[in-house]
């Protein structure tokens, strides 16, 4: 049976190729798609799921508007990543299909009444800031019992953060909704830097995006040429991380991933640390662990299980015989 999943994202380059991954699996049933205020203001977030579904032809899949801002910070955006679109890039535009709209119902409102309602169990996907999980989890705490799983992507466990020394920019943006969703009791698994810098798009793989030549390997092309410019300067480095669709990746295939279950809370309100994920690895704390932090990826398993099995109705049958790494 397909695993039942809302995906909340705020796309994103690596938004755009999560959503594409987790469209493109039968092992996944994409209830909808919710967006948030992140990467870029909400109304270019929205705009850009209602793209992504429109290149890939999955304009069935029902996209909502959720939370403009954090619950107590204004929002703070990474245009200076992902251009002032959110999803910047070289070649054609891409234009919405006509027919094609945000639904009327808010995220918040269609992620408690899809949890209350749902017969079986469902998976929450984050990819972006908390903020529309947490509201959602106020709002209705008793929803908590129909969630099987929170898989988000954020934090920093031992590595640096990528927005501040200290913090990842998706649990940056909204702290105090991270601690909301951390103290749900709900079972929940970190994809943070630790796994993501483990899996890299470099030349070698975007060559053999580009021998596929069809729609949708270009588009990605595309967006990683326009992505790898921030990493390139950051980082001084040609390989560029794939944050988003590790938490696809992991639903899909756990064994990619390892990792362990500790203590993790989020520094709120520090000017020099606030978004901290700090993580208990060696139990110094005694807190009890509510999380289950990746650190450690199998970047060459990663991508052959992607794109190799999971783009198959994205990409040409001879492309599944060439090697990656």
């Amino acid at each position: 049976m397909p695993k039942k999943i809302i995906l909340d994202c705020d796309p994103g380059h690596d938004d755009a190729v999560a959503l594409m991954l987790a469209a493109a699996s039968k092992e996944i049933e994409l209830l909808g798609i919710t967006c948030v205020g992140g990467n870029v203001g909400l109304d270019n977030t929205v705009n850009n799921a209602l793209k992504v579904c429109t290149l890939i032809e999955r304009t069935d899949l029902k996209v909502f508007s959720g939370a403009k801002k954090p619950i107590h910070y204004d929002l703070f955006t990474a245009e200076y990543v992902h251009g002032k679109t959110g999803l910047d890039k070289k070649g054609d535009p891409i234009e919405v299909s006509s027919n094609y709209k945000v639904q009327d119902q808010n995220a918040v409102d269609f992620i408690v009444e899809t949890c209350r309602s749902s017969t079986d169990q469902i998976y929450l996907c984050p990819t972006g800031p908390l903020t529309n999980i947490a509201l959602s989890l106020q709002k209705d705490p008793s929803i908590k019992e129909k969630v099987k799983e929170i898989i988000f992507m954020g934090g920093a466990a031992m590595c640096l953060g990528n927005t501040t020394p200290s913090a990842e920019f998706n649990i940056f943006v909204d702290p105090h909704a991270a601690n909301i969703v951390l103290d749900s009791g709900i079972p929940l698994t970190m994809m943070g830097l630790d796994v993501t810098h483990q899996v890299n798009v470099n030349q070698k793989i975007m060559k053999y995006m580009e021998e596929n030549n069809n729609k949708s390997s270009k588009f990605f092309n595309e967006l990683m040429e326009f992505y790898t410019i921030f990493h390139k300067e950051l980082y001084e480095t040609e390989d560029t991380p794939l944050h988003d669709p590790c938490v696809i990746a992991y639903l899909l295939d756990p064994s990619i991933f390892s990792g362990k279950l500790v203590n993790v809370i989020v520094e709120e309100d520090s000017e020099l640390t606030r978004g901290e994920t700090v993580v208990d690895w060696l139990g110094v704390t005694n807190r009890k662990p509510n999380c289950f932090v990746m650190d450690k990826a199998d970047d060459k398993k990663f991508f052959q299980f992607l794109f190799h099995f999971r783009i198959k109705k994205l990409l040409k049958p001879s492309f599944m015989n060439m090697k990656f790494l």
